[in-house]
């Protein structure tokens, strides 16, 4: 694509952004480059279990396509020759990962993501109304957007539904069409931000058109479909 075509789309696509009645993030990846601190949060709460598991960022990288954490550590543990864990221990292992994270968040070292800030601020300047879908748990949102955002980060957003709220978790739209349905707006009402092609499927079977932001984990996801894709949110200052 040439300069000049490609500054009529960047152009376009402000427009069309701009024109949303509402903007719906995703979390992990999106709002912020968090998967390392949940990678390394999983890794000391499997020590503290005393299970000889490490995830190695290629490990990790592999389940990531596995929505949920738990789902996750279910997974792993049933690739064991022996599987190791009940439903029970491992909401339990789960529980202590949780926790482990929002001791490593609070410590300040994840901020948001290039852009982010300027997006919020922009849509509430426009009257845009704001959401998140995630897969993550309230917990986990909590936890990254009380540092990033300030403790009366809820009061930014009219919908927040999470991996938990919802039958199934990305990429089934459940998330999106239960946000659809609690802001009372249409999928071509909204634009969708996320960052791999879970959320991209995710937003997309609920009819949402999906902007994405390539976060570190999902740079070579297949982004067919989506309206936009760019390396952060600073790449389109609409």
């Amino acid at each position: 694509m040439s300069a000049a075509l490609a500054a009529i789309r960047t152009s376009g696509m402000r427009e069309v952004i701009g024109s949303a009645r509402a903007l719906i993030f995703d979390v992990d990846g999106t709002l912020a480059e968090t998967e390392e601190v949940h990678r390394r949060a999983f890794n000391e709460a499997f020590a503290e279990a005393g299970l000889h598991w490490y995830w190695d960022r290629a490990t990790y990288g592999r389940l990531l396509r596995i929505a949920g954490g738990k789902e996750r550590i279910r997974a792993f543990d049933q690739h064991s020759v022996v599987p190791l864990l009940s439903f029970e221990e491992i909401a339990d292992l789960h529980r202590i990962k949780t926790a482990r994270y929002a001791e490593l968040i609070a410590s300040g070292g994840c901020p948001l993501r290039p852009g982010v800030d300027a997006w919020i601020d922009g849509a509430r300047r426009r009257g845009q109304r704001l959401a998140i879908a995630t897969t993550t748990s309230h917990g986990n949102i909590d936890a990254l957007l009380s540092v990033a955002l300030g403790r009366e980060w809820a009061g930014l957003f009219e919908a927040i539904v999470a991996g938990d709220d919802v039958p199934r978790k990305k990429p089934a739209p459940d998330v999106y069409i239960e946000v659809l349905e609690r802001l009372g707006l249409g999928p071509a009402d909204c634009i969708a931000v996320e960052d791999s092609g879970n959320g991209l499927a995710a937003a997309s079977h609920a009819g949402i058109p999906v902007v994405i932001t390539r976060s570190a984990y999902f740079q070579d996801d297949d982004w067919t479909g989506a309206l936009l894709v760019i390396d952060d949110l600073s790449c389109l200052d609409y």
